[in-house]
């Protein structure tokens, strides 16, 4: 035990995060190996995929959530997600707090490390606020939820299937316990709503929750707050529109639908791919564009800090001010009076540019591994990514070493690129400044 500690001292905290996701997915894939937990045979390659797909709240599939599993191996499942959306971490603090136990200085590091913040003051009054709202929240779905499937499949499932989705669409999974996910639902305005605030909730992240919570007014509110905020509704409503406009006269997705439809189908898959990866259409249906523009969207993602991944939104929006600056001949960007750092834009590009290496890498491998068409082939690869969910149908036929190659890929994308980038980098601090020298790009 004393090398077992010492061990879990000396290590990062972004490796702590890292393994603390590990261990999720090893017991998940134990779990779903018992025999009461699947209707038949599965494979460890299977259970292991499940396991990392729902730690990592991606929702890709290689077997039948809804015919495959038993209601025991979707509980699991259902433990999977929400721990993985949440955070391993914060549910370990957030059971210390209701224990009473103190919460040790390492410990509020790891959190402040898990929650994107620049210091550990307050962080664990923003522990017990988040927790506080998640369980909130999903109560209150998960009661008008089962108000509309109760009476549809009885107390029983009503009430289970209602428990599931909410907790899958909270935590930005895109998990169903239906074979053809929501399709059946495309028109219900009910579950389109529901289960749409739900994901952009969850994706707006936990520090834009706290700070909504906390200041109430929008002078006060943050300058990441006000860009998540613009962001998300301009996306959201920008997607909608190019989506409903791209899908229209489309038979196999949205055109036999009447006007209402189109619009709630157009808007449903609008906002899943950032990244929740619940599908009301049949998403190998959709046309080409539609399936390029969505695979931007599953790329930008969600909020830092959220139950969502991607490279982030606020990224996408500080590199797009940047270059509007540099065009304009300006230096730092300033929004809202208040002006962006030049660290933060580093930053930035860095993680666009680690993002686009990563997903170039794997899905060269992947054009390799995959007897599909390559844009099947990089829409996986982005959905893995995005850990969206969302698949034109390639999941399913993928290889063992393909199922491999996409596992790593939605764990990458889960704890971060630039997370990942500085496990495996060994930092090296240095006080030294060389001269500069002319170096012509462009």
């Amino acid at each position: 035990m004393p090398h077992i500690r010492g061990f879990l001292v000396n290590i990062s905290p972004t490796r702590i995060l890292a393994f603390s996701f590990l261990v999720v997915i090893l017991l998940g894939t134990i779990l779903l190996k018992l025999p009461f937990a699947t209707t038949g045979s599965i494979s460890w390659i299977d259970a292991l995929f499940t396991a990392v797909s729902s730690t990592t709240v991606t929702g890709l599939i290689v077997v039948d959530t809804a015919t495959q599993f038993t209601m025991f191996g979707q509980i699991v499942i259902m433990i999977m997600i929400q721990i993985g959306g949440i955070g391993l971490m914060t549910f370990a603090v957030f059971i210390l707090l209701i224990i009473g136990k103190k919460i040790s200085l390492r410990q509020r590091i790891i959190m402040t490390e898990a929650f994107n913040q620049t210091n550990t003051g307050g962080i664990v009054q923003l522990v017990k606020l988040l927790m506080k709202f998640v369980l909130t929240v999903e109560c209150i779905a998960f009661l008008i939820l089962s108000f509309r499937w109760v009476p549809e499949y009885g107390w029983k499932h009503g009430i289970f299937n209602s428990l599931f989705h909410t907790v899958s669409a909270f935590n930005n999974a895109g998990f169903s316990t239906w074979t053809n996910n929501l399709i059946d639902y495309v028109a219900d305005p009910v579950v389109n709503i529901v289960l749409s605030f739900l994901f952009i909730v969850g994706g707006l992240g936990f520090t834009v929750i706290a700070d909504l919570i906390r200041s109430k007014h929008w002078r006060s509110f943050m300058l990441h707050t006000k860009m998540m905020i613009i962001g998300t509704i301009v996306l959201n409503i920008a997607a909608t529109i190019i989506l409903f406009l791209l899908e229209y006269n489309n038979p196999n997705t949205i055109g036999t639908l009447d006007e209402t439809g189109k619009w709630f189908a157009s808007f449903f898959q609008a906002v899943s791919p950032r990244t929740a990866g619940f599908n009301t259409i049949n998403t190998g249906e959709m046309e080409d564009a539609s399936l390029v523009f969505t695979m931007s969207l599953m790329f930008i993602g969600a909020g830092s800090a959220s139950t969502g991944s991607g490279i982030k939104l606020t990224t996408a929006m500080v590199v797009l001010l940047a270059t509007i600056n540099f065009l304009r001949s300006k230096s730092e960007p300033v929004l809202y009076g208040r002006r962006i750092q030049t660290e933060i834009i580093i930053r930035s590009l860095a993680i666009i540019m680690i993002s686009i290496t990563v997903l170039f890498i794997f899905i060269f491998l992947l054009t390799i591994t995959e007897e599909a068409p390559f844009l099947a082939v990089a829409f996986e690869a982005f959905s893995a990514f995005g850990t969206v969910g969302l698949s034109t149908g390639l999941t399913f036929d993928l290889s063992t070493l393909g199922k491999i190659l996409i596992m790593i890929l939605m764990f990458i994308g889960r704890i971060g690129p630039l997370t990942f980038a500085f496990m495996l980098a060994k930092p090296h601090d240095t006080h030294v400044r060389y001269p500069t020298d002319q170096v012509f790009t462009g």
